[in-house]
């Protein structure tokens, strides 16, 4: 201001001294000194105008006007303060919702991998023609992968070890790092024994990252090798929980699954894994797998190169693009599949392994699914203790044994290798490993980091987009519901914009100074919608982590990214609705305005003879978008009582989970099995339990265990399928499973699976379901039914098959949405299980109770994910609950926005047509026919946009298809249910300025024209 003060007198001071000059120049040609003044000032001319001209060129002008707009701005909101109030607590609705998703969607998808210079960062991935004929397959879950039963062209991002090192030698990368999921991991040492997740990774995986230790060192080449000293690095988060942040915890030795390791070092701060939404406790070198690990589980997968088990990261070399780099180690990678001394590619899928020790599995194949990746902890490819070892032997790996949900393994189809003519199964296994087929194509992608590792992202990304839709349509009805505030505001000022008008203000100049107060209210909703957005990130994120085993993994909150995104939002809604009424103030007639009595004039609803004038349209679209939003929140809670309400087979109340490995406390399989009958025992005589029994995955947790066998009668290179569970005793009257036929598994059963040499030779036996029944068997009793019989060959050994021994009812498996398949249970031996406790009253209260009773066995056993059956359902569908709930909570938002916006107009009309409404009442009308005449604009205007929004809907909700369940995205119960709805509550809105109108006093309206 004071820079402005002085350019102002300095051009007073110039236009005086060139007046002064040129009059005295007019004195000299003779002139009276009076004269020659005026002459001068006529020369020069209007002093003003040139003032003002001056004044335009300077650039501090522009901000000298906009401070006077928001100075005469917050004058005019400071006397209209319940204006004020409304418009900016609804643009603060809008706003805040918008940030809410925006950081969430910020945090999981947008945010930078917390290493060094991500960009530089690629994970490799390769693909294929054909599936790779390998022994084993194995996925954290860091990168989407294509390695399901018979897909073509398959792709994944896991890779063996001698392979990882093949890629290290091409010498394209300035770093080259691998990690696998070291799975759960039993921890003593310091304190009570705990489970703590793990992560496996190569001696340069910190280097290659560029991630630093606060305390300590990091993990090094040298510390990857089997003659090394055992050594941890820790998460700063678990360092700070576990050992207070002393660095008196360097050096310290902790036992992991049994064997010691010495912490060497804390990883930086904010550091916990590379993938999104990961959070490992500890880093452990790859050369630790087989400390933590059962022996025959880990197969000599250091140096297997049909063994696949870890991701791969490099780090680009300054100046090395990245086709190049590609090229170089595409071409190395199909060198080695192609003509190596083990072909992994060939037509046809994996190959065969040989059986585990023993030779007892009648599966031809099996496969483990994975539940959703829990958040923090991510698949874990190798729980600590092994699981069943007959998994990996076929190419698969049941889930961790202690309960860990998101064990992850996957196998290609093992078909039966054919034999030419000519040829013995000998000759074509030699052939199968020695050839290879070019037109298999093997190659490997480099993918940005960035992109590449997708994690958690994946089970977040949709229903964040969906919310983020619903969010901007909220903003969308706060913009148009301001702007009919505006408009009307509009409407009262005409008379003030004259005026401006008629002094000479230009249309331009009045238009920014009513953008200016929009974009002030849409400031002030911004900074309030902060604040909103602040509390429901943090509600939001407290809904997540109390559906989880571990908080949520990904680092949310306000940061100065969503800072400029509400910035750039709050302008760009403030310039959206105040665009019409400033243009309307603009567009003043001079006239009819400047004259007493008809400052309303031109009101934004019928005015002017319109029948859809600006007002009604934006009325029309708050509540065609309520619908769209409606719509689609109705469909997700329908979907959420859908799955609520389905019959899983079995009584979910009253049942505490939890699981445990025994071999992590040093248990061989003999003394698991007498263990876990113990424990059995044990908590069936404790009061409050009625009965326990135990599986290797509970029910309805996510897991998923598929088999294959031949079944008889069928072409014996075709292969049948089931899903496949083995349990323990009293599984099924724990469960509350009801028998339909035959008899559950007893004592000889579980001594016969035990005994791997006598169940070489003899049938397993399995209890199945009714759909294995309907689809297998038809109308032929099950009871001492043999199947799944293969004579062997050089890749599998003979297996008898199983006989069937019972039946029972239909039950859901691993997940509410999967429909029921055949099924299969197995008597279960050795190896970590899940318990499951029925109780006679509150499963929470014995918890405690079953801790004392395992901790009287052994205390040195910890448990992991202790639940209730009823919460693990809760958990299963906790992604449907958070998208019914926050859309319920958008769709009730947008439903009252509209509303607010349908009774603004209504009180608007009212207002401009008292003088209207008391000449028809002195002129005989009804208060009835007022009170009709309002509700039934109010209704109209509703109906036109339900009718509009509806159409909308089935066009959108369509996308939503792949989130529904048991219901239709055009489902017309909840079109209907949603237009009732809006009908009720828009009469509610129209009730109460019709009320008005009928009040009014004829002769006090006519006076007041």
């Amino acid at each position: 201001m004071r820079r402005s003060k002085r350019m102002i007198e300095g051009l007073d001071a110039d236009i005086r001294e060139h007046i002064e000059r040129e009059t005295q120049d007019n004195i000299e040609r003779g002139m009276s000194p009076e004269d020659a003044r005026y002459a001068a000032l006529r020369k020069f001319g209007n002093v003003t105008r040139v003032k003002e001209d001056t004044r335009e060129v300077w650039a501090i002008v522009w901000l000298e006007e906009l401070a006077q707009d928001i100075r005469y701005g917050l004058r005019m909101l400071r006397n209209a303060p319940g204006f004020a109030a409304v418009a900016i607590l609804t643009l603060a609705l809008g706003i805040g919702a918008n940030t809410a998703i925006f950081s969430l969607i910020d945090a999981v998808m947008l945010r930078a991998l917390p290493v060094e210079n991500p960009s530089q960062l690629v994970v490799l991935k390769w693909s294929a023609r054909n599936s790779p004929r390998i022994h084993g397959y194995m996925s954290s879950g860091d990168c989407p992968s294509n390695m399901r039963f018979g897909e073509a062209n398959p792709s994944g991002c896991s890779f063996s070890e001698p392979m990882f090192r093949k890629i290290a030698s091409t010498n394209q990368f300035s770093g080259l790092a691998a990690f696998a999921n070291a799975g759960p991991l039993a921890l003593t040492g310091n304190g009570l024994a705990s489970m703590i997740n793990g992560q496996l990774v190569s001696g340069d995986f910190f280097r290659t990252l560029g991630v630093k230790a606060v305390a300590g060192r990091i993990l090094e080449s040298s510390d990857d090798s089997l003659t090394a000293a055992p050594a941890a690095v820790l998460n700063y988060g678990y360092w700070q929980r576990s050992f207070g942040g002393s660095r008196d915890a360097i050096g310290r030795t902790i036992e992991l699954n049994g064997t010691p390791f010495t912490i060497i070092g804390v990883a930086e701060q904010g550091f916990t894994g590379i993938t999104p939404g990961s959070d490992y406790d500890v880093w452990l070198p790859l050369s630790a797998g087989p400390r933590i690990s059962n022996s025959m589980m880990w197969n000599n997968r250091q140096d297997n190169v049909s063994f696949w088990w870890l991701t791969v990261l490099g780090r680009l070399k300054p100046g090395t693009d990245l086709p190049q780099a590609q090229a170089a180690v595409s071409g190395a990678f199909r060198n080695e599949m192609l003509y190596g001394s083990v072909p992994l590619f060939e037509a046809g899928g994996m190959l065969a392994p040989p059986g585990p020790p023993g030779g007892n599995g009648p599966a031809r194949r099996q496969m483990v699914l994975g539940g959703p990746p829990t958040v923090g902890a991510g698949p874990a490819p190798l729980p600590a203790g092994g699981a069943q070892g007959q998994a990996i032997g076929r190419g698969a790996m049941p889930p961790a044994a202690s309960g860990q949900k998101s064990a992850s393994a996957q196998a290609g189809p093992v078909p039966p290798v054919k034999a030419a003519q000519g040829q013995g199964p000998a000759d074509v296994a030699k052939e199968a490993r020695t050839l290879s087929k070019p037109d298999d194509e093997p190659a490997i992608t480099l993918i940005r980091a960035q992109t590449g590792l997708t994690g958690a992202r994946g089970r977040y990304a949709n229903p964040l987009y969906v919310l983020m839709i619903a969010v901007g349509i909220i903003l969308l009805i706060a913009c148009s519901n301001v702007a009919g505030l505006m408009l009307a505001r509009a409407a009262a000022r005409q008379k003030e914009m004259a005026l401006r008008l008629a002094l000479g203000a230009g249309r331009a100049r009045v238009v920014r100074q009513l953008l200016t107060e929009s974009v002030m209210l849409a400031a002030c909703g911004g900074i309030l919608g902060i604040v909103f957005a602040s509390w429901g990130v943090h509600t939001i994120v407290s809904f997540v982590s109390s559906n989880q085993p571990r908080p949520l993994a990904f680092a949310t909150g306000i940061d100065m990214r969503v800072l400029g995104f509400t910035m750039a939002i709050s302008i760009f809604t403030g310039i959206l609705f105040g665009l019409a009424p400033a243009f309307r103030g603009a567009r003043v007639d001079l006239t009819p305005a400047l004259k007493e009595g008809t400052g309303a004039a031109t009101g934004f609803g019928h005015g002017g003879g319109r029948h859809f004038s600006i007002g009604n349209a934006l009325v029309v679209t708050q509540v065609a978008l309520a619908i769209v939003v409606l719509v689609g929140a109705g469909l997700m809670v329908r979907t959420l009582q859908n799955l609520r309400s389905i019959d899983v087979g079995f009584d979910s109340h009253n049942l505490v989970l939890f699981g445990i490995n025994p071999s992590l406390a040093g248990y061989k399989d003999e003394q698991i099995d007498s263990f876990y009958r113990d424990l059995q025992g044990r908590l069936a005589e404790t009061p409050g339990i009625r009965s326990a029994s135990y599986s290797m995955v509970p029910l309805l947790s996510g897991n998923l265990m598929i088999t294959g066998f031949h079944w008889p009668g069928t072409p014996q290179d075709r292969e049948s399928e089931s899903d496949v569970l083995e349990v323990g005793p009293e599984f099924f009257s724990t469960m509350q499973i009801p028998f339909l036929a035959g008899r559950g598994f007893d004592a000889s059963d579980y001594k016969l699976v035990a005994n791997k040499s006598a169940s070489a030779a003899v049938a397993k036996p399995v209890i199945v379901d009714q759909t294995f029944v309907t689809k297998y068997l038809g109308k032929e009793n099950p009871l001492g039914k043999r199947f799944g019989q293969s004579p062997g060959n050089e890749n599998e050994p003979a297996s008898p098959g199983y006989e069937i021994i019972g039946v029972v009812r239909d039950t859901k498996y691993s997940d509410l949405r999967r429909e029921i398949n055949p099924m299969m249970y197995m008597p279960q031996t050795g190896l970590g299980a899940s318990f499951e406790v029925r109780t006679a009253g509150d499963p929470q209260a014995l918890v405690p109770v079953i801790r004392a009773a395992i901790a009287q066995i052994n205390p040195n056993l910890p448990l992991r994910d202790v639940t209730t059956e009823s919460q693990q359902i809760d958990r299963l569908l906790f992604q449907e609950r958070l998208v019914a709930r926050l859309s319920s909570f958008f769709g009730l938002l947008a439903l009252v926005l509209a509303c607010i916006g349908l009774y603004g107009l209504l009180a608007y009309e009212v207002s401009r047509r008292t003088r209207e409404i008391g000449i028809r009442m002195a002129l005989g009308a009804g208060a009835k026919d007022v009170l009709r005449s309002v509700v039934r604009q109010g209704l109209a205007l509703a109906l036109v946009g339900a009718a509009v929004g509806t159409g909308v809907a089935l066009g959108v909700t369509r996308y939503l298809k792949s989130m529904l369940y048991d219901v239709h995205a055009n489902d017309p119960l909840t079109i209907v249910a949603v237009v009732g709805l809006l009908v009720l509550v828009a009469l509610a809105a129209c009730f109460i300025p019709a009320r008005r109108a009928t009040n009014v006093d004829p002769i006090v309206a006519l006076r007041c024209e």
